[in-house]
């Protein structure tokens, strides 16, 4: 069977000897079919099995051939390519020789491959020991034991060999290394994508040595400019090593120690040097000598020392000592005689001068104590005399307003109406000077509170109307329902003195008061069309006795008004405004913080104008007084104008009036300050205790701050002595007669 055949031939075989074998096969089986007894059929199928292994004998016979053929082929290819593998290995190993630096590579495993004959070429031994398949740790070790290598001071050859691995460890590194001979190479070795790892050796002994000499000219050239700047400097200067060794000083340093220069010399020790000095010395400041010496010897991290000492009378130098990074520390020594006796010489200047301040001081205490008691001596002189002055000019106006409209002569008249209108003027002048002194008070205090603006400025027209419309103006006022945070008795003082100076300096035309809200707050402008202030005379309307062109008279102002104004919005902390042309009038204008708004009071308006004739009869006035001029010439007022009057000194005395009168007082005016330390407050409660129920007035001529908190209670019922003829007659047309 073929298979069979295929088997008795082996592939493997040479062609020559698969074709002898299959001879032998032929020859075999021609025998066997010879010695078959059938000879015809036999021989047929011999033959036959003969020419089929004849053919796939020729059939293999081609394919050992063609076999054969590629093997030829395979053999040319291998031949040609180890030609070329030697051809690229001799290129590398003549591209690697003409490096001029050293160079190896390595393999994955850590072996050498390749080298050229620069790479370690001044280290003989390790030279000698190169050799392919050297395992890379091998190569290490024998550099570290080479004798050519050079190793950094306190550094043994295994711990150069256990660093050397650990660089090697990292993918890059570069690292010089010193060889005998004073030779130096630069390292550089990299590890390639594949793992395999490339040493460069550089030699760079001409560059480090080049570099050595630069460095060493430098230091020589920053040596002597250093010598030279210390040398010129005005300290003494010593330079000391980690060891407290005198490395370098200049010459002023020995001359300020007064030391010899061959004493003074490099190598000295600082404990010496700091013996002499503390030997010398009389007197040290800052530090002791024992501190010094122990921070000489405290070893690392040296805080500044500082400190000064003294060599005979007068020379005093300071001492600066400094650790320096590297070890050691710089000394200065600086002479400060100069400052010091400057210093002392200062600070006797400064002891006397303080001396002479504090005596000045004194005198001045002294002399604003005095100034003080005088101001305070003057402020009470000035209450006390307006108060006691105020009084019979009191009843100095109500006896002339009684006998005035009792003369027929019209002569009698004027004169009586200038006296009175010089008696205004008097009354108006210690008003202003009483006021004028409260303000200048130290111990003046504003009595801020939240004041009803509107109740305020209704009022003053009913004061001012009568005014008003005696010269022919008008009058008017346009409010708001507001409040505003002022001092309620100088507020109205204020807006009182800017109404009366519009309506004395307007002849005709009107005078118009009005209240408007700028920026959250509360504007009082008062207008007039008077005569106007020349623009050369606005800076001086608010100073004392000042008169548009017109020297101070008393019938005509006194010029205080607006000097009042002044001051007081000033202490009060109120913004004050003037606008003015000549000949077309004047506003003049108050700024206010507005209150917390507050209903206001519905109290009756008084009447804005009086009847002419001045009568009222059906009145009955009860009148506690007890300054007897003041309560005749009140008496006497009243009764001109029909008033029955029931005039007493006492609130007892009143009781006693009032109980036996046949009719009962619809009025009554009480004087704040009776006799026996009895007030209104008092005179009123007994009043009140008696049944007797009467609209009260109080009457005062004190316009002290004491004096208004404790009549605050009596609000719009408070009457200021003198007493105005024309408001209490007002009053009495407001009040409705008894039956």
């Amino acid at each position: 069977m073929p298979g069979r055949q295929q088997d008795l031939v082996d592939p493997s075989d040479p062609p020559e000897r698969q074709v002898e074998k299959l001879r032998d096969i032929c020859e075999a089986l021609m025998n066997r079919v010879e010695q078959v007894g059938d000879p015809g059929r036999a021989a047929y199928d011999h033959f036959q099995r003969a020419v089929m292994l004849e053919d796939q004998v020729q059939e293999r016979t081609r394919d050992l051939e063609r076999a054969l053929d590629l093997l030829n082929i395979s053999n040319a290819s291998l031949a040609q390519a180890n030609a070329e593998t030697e051809r690229a290995r001799s290129d590398l190993a003549n591209a690697i020789e003409t490096i001029l630096d050293g160079f190896a590579l390595f393999d994955r495993d850590e072996e050498l491959v390749l080298y050229n004959s620069r790479f370690c070429e001044h280290l003989s031994d390790v030279r000698a020991s190169l050799r392919p398949g050297l395992a890379f740790i091998d190569y290490v070790d024998a550099i570290s034991r080479s004798p050519d290598l050079v190793l950094p001071a306190g550094v043994t050859r295994e711990d150069w060999a256990v660093e050397r691995m650990e660089r090697h460890a990292e993918a890059h590194v570069m690292f010089n290394v010193a060889l005998a001979g004073n030779r130096w190479i630069q390292v550089s070795e990299h590890r390639t994508e594949d793992g395999q790892t490339v040493i460069l050796q550089t030699d760079v002994s001409d560059i480090l040595n080049a570099e050595r000499e630069e460095h060493g000219r430098r230091l020589d050239d920053q040596a002597a400019v250093t010598r030279a700047t210390l040398e010129h400097m005005a300290q003494g200067v010593g330079v000391f090593d980690a060891r407290n060794r005198l490395v370098y000083f200049n010459q002023r340093l020995a001359t300020m120690m007064s030391i010899p220069l061959t004493r003074l010399r490099a190598g000295l020790d600082a404990d010496t040097i700091m013996g002499w000095i503390r030997r010398s010395s009389s007197e040290i400041e800052g530090s002791t000598f024992a501190e010094v010496f122990d921070w000489l010897h405290s070893g690392e991290d040296r805080r500044l020392l500082r400190f000064t000492f003294r060599q005979g009378a007068e020379q005093w130098f300071d001492v600066l000592a400094r650790q320096m990074q590297q070890g050691g520390m710089v000394v200065s020594i600086t002479d400060v005689s100069t400052e010091r006796l400057s210093a002392a010489q200062l600070t006797d200047a400064n002891q006397m001068l303080e001396r002479r301040v504090e005596a000045r001081t004194l005198e001045l205490k002294d002399a604003l104590q005095r100034a003080e008691r005088a101001n305070t001596a003057r402020t009470r002189f000035v209450a006390a005399a307006s108060h006691d002055l105020l009084q019979p000019l009191s009843a100095a106006k109500l006896y002339l307003s009684s006998v005035s409209h009792d003369l027929e002569s019209d002569l009698h008249r004027q004169v009586v109406e200038k006296a009175q209108g010089a008696l205004i003027s008097v009354q108006e002048l210690i008003e202003a000077l009483l006021d004028i002194s409260r303000l200048e008070s130290d111990s003046f205090e504003a009595n801020f509170q939240s004041v009803d603006l509107a109740e305020v400025l209704d009022k003053l027209q009913t004061e001012f109307a009568p005014a008003a419309a005696a010269k022919g103006i008008g009058l008017r006022l346009r409010s708001l329902p507001v409040r505003v945070r002022s001092d309620p008795a100088y507020l109205r003082r204020i807006l009182q003195n800017l109404i009366a100076n519009a309506v004395r300096y307007t002849n005709r035309g009107r005078v118009l008061v009005g209240v408007q809200r700028r920026g959250g707050r509360i504007r009082v402008n008062v207008w007039d069309t008077g005569i106007g202030i020349p623009e050369a005379e606005q800076a001086n309307v608010f100073k004392e006795f000042q008169r548009l062109g017109k020297r101070a008279s008393a019938s005509e102002g006194l010029g205080l008004g607006l000097a009042i104004v002044e001051r007081a919005c000033a202490t009060l902390g109120h913004e004050l405004s003037l606008t003015s042309a000549e000949g077309r009038g004047t506003v003049i204008g108050v700024t206010l913080d507005e209150a917390t708004p507050k209903p206001r009071s519905s109290a009756p308006k008084a009447p804005a104008a009086v009847s002419a004739g001045w009568r009222h009869d059906g009145h009955v006035a009860l009148i506690i007084e007890n300054d007897l001029d003041f309560r005749n010439a009140l008496t006497v007022l009243l009764e001109g104008w029909g008033v029955t009057v029931l005039a007493t000194a006492s609130a007892d005395e009143a009781i006693r009036a009032c109980r036996a009168a046949p009719a009962k007082p619809t009025i009554a005016l009480i004087d704040y300050q009776l006799d026996n330390d009895e007030t209104a407050i008092d005179a009123v409660q007994k009043l009140e205790d008696a049944g007797l129920d009467m609209d009260i007035r109080v009457m005062t001529a004190d316009r002290s701050d004491a004096a208004a908190m404790q009549l605050g209670r009596f609000g719009s019922r408070l009457m200021y002595k003198p007493l105005d003829p024309l408001s209490l007659h007002l009053h009495l047309t407001s009040t409705r007669p008894g039956a």
